[in-house]
């Protein structure tokens, strides 16, 4: 008799949270599919149907271990409304699991059910785990303060499923940048606080984000070929002590921010204060292509670094391009600068950055007195021996097609300087997690991100 009873919850629950009213969704791109609604706390795991679409009704928890599995070709259309508090998110919460099962030619697309889509639409789709944060346990901001937004914890090797082939688009919307620019945890794109590296990531584009495009709050979680494309601020965002390793990054723009903040390519601070609290945050980068909008004032608008290190961060770059950024390529604040220098386990190395402002290539932000070429910087970076990384014009990176009217093309052209110089050696890019490719940037002379179903640059 329990057991009857026991089933009869779980059918309950998982219709609570997969309705099926067969929606037409507006502005869907195939009104063909019936679309069932996910709303509330699915609390038994479940797998979407693979010949449906989906509807993403508000605030959406998998909660209770559950686990959600979604097959390779479905699109889910999030809920838009105006509210910060209100917009559609679908959180995984401690314990639970979520499974994207894309491919490259059936990618899952999470994107806005708006008839004219814009940034900010929806919220994020938000990964917890149970990894450290320098912080111990934290909420995710903008969310109701619950144990189904807690993230942290002391499980490196935390498992909270694993993504394949996955787009996101027009998310960011919880906490509007330009009024919670210190939150660093605010939910957009991708959110991964707390993942542990028992999780997989890969073949994941954010296009069209109000605000960043992949966060990374604590945790161990590695990820590879990574695509953040016209994001309203940082491209790859990491804090309070997020120590994974990272491959094949794409960082691309061809307009102004949308939000009048410190909008970078790539952005890394240990905690607001800051300390030492540990784990320090320190992000193990290689294989990365950060590239600006072309050198036109206009589109430059609310721009500042390609790599930006502040408030106490660590890093290891390695065999990464950088270029046009209006306030330079590599940028360090006072709170970082010293420590960065002194620091021997700290590296930005065997790297092409730009020198078409050549007094800005790596720079110091003094805070409210602005930004200053740093000649300490300068020869830590570029020092031969130890960092070896190497100033080139844009020009000079060989792209195929760096900018086009269509999608990049950022494979590399014959007599590229970054075909040759992958440096691997050292314990922090010995493990099996990196490809030891040849090449410099994110991709040789293959086009993982063309047009294609997966990856859509328009």
């Amino acid at each position: 008799m329990r057991k009857i009873s026991l089933l009869a919850l779980m059918a309950f629950t998982f219709f609570a949270g997969c309705k099926k009213d067969h929606l037409v969704v507006p502005g869907s791109d195939n009104n063909s599919r019936k679309t069932d609604t996910l709303q509330g706390a699915i609390t038994a795991s479940v797998t979407l149907d693979a010949n449906k679409n989906y509807f993403l009704k508000g605030q959406v928890y998998v909660k209770n271990n559950a686990t959600l599995t979604i097959p390779a070709g479905i699109t889910v259309y999030a809920q838009v409304n105006q509210a910060a508090s209100a917009k559609s998110v679908l959180v995984i919460t401690q314990g639970a699991k979520l499974f994207v099962n894309g491919t490259v030619d059936k990618p899952v697309v999470f994107t806005s059910a708006a008839t004219s889509k814009a940034p900010g639409d929806w919220g994020a789709l938000i990964l917890l785990g149970r990894a450290p944060s320098n912080v111990g346990t934290g909420n995710v901001a903008g969310l109701a303060v619950s144990t189904d937004t807690q993230y942290g914890g002391n499980v490196s090797n935390d498992n909270s499923g694993s993504i394949s082939y996955l787009r996101l688009e027009y998310t960011g919307g919880i906490n509007p940048p330009a009024e919670d620019e210190w939150a660093v945890d605010k939910a957009s794109g991708l959110v991964m606080a707390g993942v542990g590296s028992g999780t997989t990531i890969n073949n994941v584009m954010v296009k069209y984000s109000n605000d960043d495009s992949f966060q990374f709050v604590g945790g161990t979680v590695n990820a590879s070929h990574l695509i953040s494309y016209n994001c309203g601020d940082d491209d790859f965002d990491f804090d309070l002590g997020y120590e994974g390793n990272l491959q094949f990054l794409v960082g691309y723009r061809t307009h102004a921010s949308s939000q009048a903040l410190r909008a970078n390519g790539f952005e890394s601070y240990n905690d607001s204060i800051p300390s030492t609290n540990t784990p320090l945050t320190r992000p193990v980068v290689s294989n990365m292509t950060i590239i600006g909008p072309q050198e036109t004032p206009a589109v430059k608008t609310n721009l500042n670094q390609g790599v930006y290190m502040r408030k106490g961060t660590r890093l290891a770059i390695r065999n990464s391009l950088v270029s046009d950024y209006p306030e330079g390529a590599f940028m360090v604040c006072p709170r970082t600068r010293p420590v960065i220098l002194a620091d021997d386990d700290a590296e930005f190395r065997s790297n092409l950055v730009q020198t078409d402002t050549l007094a800005r290539a790596f720079c110091w932000d003094q805070d409210v007195k602005g930004v200053f070429a740093d000649p300490e910087l300068t020869a830590f970076e570029t020092n031969a021996v130890n960092k070896d990384s190497v100033l080139v014009s844009s020009t000079d990176f060989k792209f195929t097609m760096m900018y086009a009217a269509g999608a990049p093309d950022l494979t590399l052209a014959s007599g590229s300087p970054a075909l040759s110089g992958a440096d691997f050696t050292g314990p922090d890019f010995t493990n099996s997690f990196f490809s030891q490719v040849t090449y410099r940037g994110a991709m040789g002379s293959v086009n993982w991100a063309a047009q294609s179903n997966w990856a859509d640059w328009r």
